[in-house]
Protein backbone atom coordinates (compact mmCIF):
# COMPACT_ATOMS: atom_id res chain seq x y z
CA UNK A 1 0.00 0.00 0.00
CA UNK A 2 0.66 3.49 -0.83
CA UNK A 3 -0.15 7.11 0.74
CA UNK A 4 -1.18 9.39 -1.90
CA UNK A 5 -0.34 12.48 -0.38
CA UNK A 6 -3.37 15.13 -0.93
CA UNK A 7 -3.93 18.88 0.06
CA UNK A 8 -6.77 19.65 2.09
CA UNK A 9 -8.88 21.21 -0.79
CA UNK A 10 -11.94 20.24 -2.37
CA UNK A 11 -10.65 19.93 -5.82
CA UNK A 12 -7.52 19.27 -6.72
CA UNK A 13 -5.57 17.56 -9.73
CA UNK A 14 -2.71 15.19 -8.98
CA UNK A 15 -0.30 13.82 -11.64
CA UNK A 16 1.50 10.07 -9.41
CA UNK A 17 3.10 6.88 -11.19
CA UNK A 18 1.68 4.45 -9.38
CA UNK A 19 2.86 1.00 -10.41
CA UNK A 20 4.72 1.88 -13.38
CA UNK A 21 1.36 3.75 -14.58
CA UNK A 22 1.84 7.65 -15.54
CA UNK A 23 -2.04 8.63 -13.93
CA UNK A 24 -4.15 12.21 -13.23
CA UNK A 25 -6.27 11.74 -10.36
CA UNK A 26 -8.89 14.61 -10.39
CA UNK A 27 -10.32 14.62 -6.82
CA UNK A 28 -13.16 17.10 -6.82
CA UNK A 29 -16.31 18.03 -4.72
CA UNK A 30 -20.01 17.36 -5.65
CA UNK A 31 -23.08 17.53 -3.88
CA UNK A 32 -23.16 14.26 -3.48
CA UNK A 33 -19.66 14.20 -2.05
CA UNK A 34 -15.53 13.78 -3.10
CA UNK A 35 -15.63 12.15 -6.92
CA UNK A 36 -12.77 10.71 -8.22
CA UNK A 37 -11.55 10.60 -12.53
CA UNK A 38 -8.29 8.62 -12.93
CA UNK A 39 -6.60 8.83 -16.65
CA UNK A 40 -3.47 6.79 -17.56
CA UNK A 41 -1.68 8.25 -20.14
CA UNK A 42 -4.63 10.97 -20.75
CA UNK A 43 -6.99 7.99 -21.37
CA UNK A 44 -10.06 8.62 -18.79
CA UNK A 45 -10.40 4.86 -16.67
CA UNK A 46 -12.77 6.17 -14.37
CA UNK A 47 -14.93 9.36 -14.17
CA UNK A 48 -17.16 10.52 -11.33
CA UNK A 49 -16.76 7.65 -9.36
CA UNK A 50 -17.86 9.14 -5.55
CA UNK A 51 -15.37 8.20 -2.92
CA UNK A 52 -16.34 6.41 0.34
CA UNK A 53 -14.71 5.03 3.15
CA UNK A 54 -12.40 2.24 2.60
CA UNK A 55 -14.80 1.26 -0.63
CA UNK A 56 -12.43 0.52 -3.64
CA UNK A 57 -12.85 3.11 -6.31
CA UNK A 58 -11.68 1.88 -9.77
CA UNK A 59 -13.04 -1.77 -8.67
CA UNK A 60 -12.53 -3.79 -12.16
CA UNK A 61 -9.53 -5.06 -13.74
CA UNK A 62 -10.44 -5.03 -17.36
CA UNK A 63 -10.50 -1.23 -17.27
CA UNK A 64 -6.58 -1.60 -17.05
CA UNK A 65 -5.63 0.14 -13.85
CA UNK A 66 -3.10 -2.27 -11.88
CA UNK A 67 -4.32 -2.13 -8.18
CA UNK A 68 -7.12 0.17 -6.91
CA UNK A 69 -7.45 3.55 -5.02
CA UNK A 70 -9.53 4.29 -1.64
CA UNK A 71 -9.90 6.37 1.04
CA UNK A 72 -9.47 5.72 4.55
CA UNK A 73 -10.92 7.67 7.40
CA UNK A 74 -8.35 7.56 10.16
CA UNK A 75 -10.81 8.47 13.22
CA UNK A 76 -14.22 6.94 12.23
CA UNK A 77 -16.24 5.65 9.20
CA UNK A 78 -16.88 8.59 7.40
CA UNK A 79 -16.74 9.12 3.42
CA UNK A 80 -14.07 11.55 2.65
CA UNK A 81 -14.79 15.38 2.57
CA UNK A 82 -13.03 18.86 2.90
CA UNK A 83 -11.30 19.62 6.03
CA UNK A 84 -9.87 16.58 6.80
CA UNK A 85 -8.08 15.56 3.17
CA UNK A 86 -4.94 13.98 3.36
CA UNK A 87 -4.76 13.58 6.91
CA UNK A 88 -8.02 12.38 8.51
CA UNK A 89 -9.05 11.13 5.44
CA UNK A 90 -6.03 9.01 3.95
CA UNK A 91 -5.88 8.24 0.32
CA UNK A 92 -4.75 4.96 -0.75
CA UNK A 93 -2.95 3.14 -3.46
CA UNK A 94 -3.05 -0.29 -3.27
CA UNK A 95 -0.91 -3.19 -5.95
CA UNK A 96 -2.45 -6.10 -6.71
CA UNK A 97 -0.21 -8.15 -4.50
CA UNK A 98 -2.11 -6.07 -1.78
CA UNK A 99 -5.81 -6.68 -2.69
CA UNK A 100 -4.68 -10.74 -3.15
CA UNK A 101 -3.01 -10.42 0.39
CA UNK A 102 -6.44 -9.01 1.61
CA UNK A 103 -8.30 -11.87 0.34
CA UNK A 104 -9.95 -8.74 -1.40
Amino acid sequence: MQVIPINDTPSQTLNVALNGQNCRIDLYTRTQGLCCDLYINDSLIIGGVICQNVNFIVRDSYLGFLGDLMFVDTQSSDDPSSPGLGSRYVFMYLTPADISAAGL
